[in-house]
C-alpha cells in the first residue's frame, strides 16, 4: 500500500522537477545570462557533486559500488546538451513541446514493443492529450527554428532511452550519481570546444547549479524511484503534463499572459492523460 500510494506523489514531484528545467533555462539562456554549453556544464557538474554528496555515506560504508555505465551516461550527457542548444532558439512551449512529444514516442514504442496492451480509449485520451499541447503551441505561433527544434528532438529520444535503461537501475541514487559523473568530462569537454562563446554571469550560474542540483540530479532520482510503480506507456503519458506546468511556470517566472488558449490546451492535456490512466487502473483490476 506504501508503495502504491507513494508513486503519485513522487511522479508529481518529478514531473515538477521536469518542468522546471525548461523555465530555468530559458531564463538564463534568453536573458543571455549565460552560454550553452556553460550551463549544460555546470547543470552537469552541479548535478554529480550533490548525487555524489548523497551518495558519501553508502560509498564509505564498505559496501559494493555498482559499475558505471557508459550508455546510460551517454544518453544523460546526450539529452543535457542538445537540449541547452535548442533553447538558444527555441521558446518555452514550442521546446516543451518537442521534447516531450518526442519522449512519448520513444516510451509509447518501448511499450508497443514489450506487448503493452493499449485499447480505443487509451490512444483517444493520448490523441486528446496531443491535440491539447499542438494547440497550446502552434496556433498564432510561428514555425520554431528548424535547428532547433532539430535539437530538441533529439534531446526528446535521449531522455526517453535514459528513463528506459534508469527503470531497470537496482539503485536509482547511485546509478544516476554514477552517470552525472561521467557525463561531467564529456560536457566539458563541450564546454572547451565552444570556448568562443564563453559568457558567465552570476544569475547564470545560479540558475545552472539550481537545474544541476535540484531539478535535475534530484528530479532523476525521484522519476527512478517513480517509474518502477509505472509501466512504460503510463510512464509516457504522465509526461505529458511537464509542458503544461512549464506554461504555468511561465505565467508565473516570465510574465505571460493567462489566455482562453492555455486554459483549453491544460484541460484538453490532463483529461487526455486522465483517460489513459484511467484505462490502466481498469485492466490491473
Amino acid at each position: 500500500m506504501r508503495h502504491i500510494t507513494s508513486t503519485p506523489l513522487l511522479t508529481v514531484i518529478a514531473m515538477f522537477a521536469f518542468a522546471a528545467n525548461s523555465l530555468l533555462c530559458r531564463l538564463a539562456l534568453g536573458d543571455q545570462q549565460i552560454d550553452a554549453a556553460s550551463f549544460a556544464t555546470v547543470r552537469v557538474v552541479s548535478g554529480a557533486i550533490t548525487l555524489s554528496l548523497f551518495m558519501l555515506p553508502h560509498w564509505g560504508g564498505g559496501r559494493r559500488r555498482a559499475g558505471f555505465d557508459w550508455r546510460a551516461a551517454s544518453m544523460l550527457f546526450g539529452y543535457v546538451i542538445f537540449f541547452s542548444f535548442a533553447y538558444l532558439s527555441l521558446s518555452a512551449g514550442t521546446g516543451a513541446l518537442l521534447l516531450f512529444g518526442s519522449v512519448q514516442l520513444t516510451m509509447i514504442i518501448a511499450a508497443l514493443r514489450s506487448g503493452e496492451p493499449f485499447n480505443i480509449w487509451s490512444w483517444a485520451g493520448l490523441l486528446l492529450a496531443v491535440a491539447g499541447l499542438v494547440y497550446l503551441v502552434s496556433p498564432g505561433i510561428t514555425a520554431p527554428d528548424p535547428l532547433g527544434a532539430g535539437l530538441m528532438i533529439v534531446a526528446g529520444l535521449a531522455w526517453g532511452l535514459y528513463s528506459l535503461v534508469g527503470r531497470r537501475a537496482g539503485n536509482p541514487l547511485e546509478s544516476t550519481a554514477n552517470n552525472f559523473i561521467l557525463a561531467a568530462p564529456m560536457a566539458i569537454a563541450v564546454s572547451i570546444l565552444f570556448i568562443g562563446d564563453l559568457h558567465l554571469s552570476t544569475r547564470g550560474l545560479l540558475l545552472a547549479v539550481a537545474s544541476g542540483s535540484v531539478a535535475s540530479g534530484l528530479g532523476y532520482v525521484t522519476w527512478y524511484a517513480a517509474l518502477k510503480g509505472l509501466t512504460s506507456t503510463r510512464a509516457a503519458t504522465v509526461q505529458l503534463s511537464v509542458p503544461v506546468i512549464a506554461a504555468i511556470g511561465g505565467v508565473l517566472m516570465l510574465a505571460e499572459p493567462v489566455t482562453l488558449r492555455l486554459v483549453l490546451a491544460s484541460a484538453a492535456t490532463l483529461g487526455g492523460i486522465a483517460m489513459v490512466l484511467l484505462q490502466r487502473t481498469k485492466r490491473q483490476h
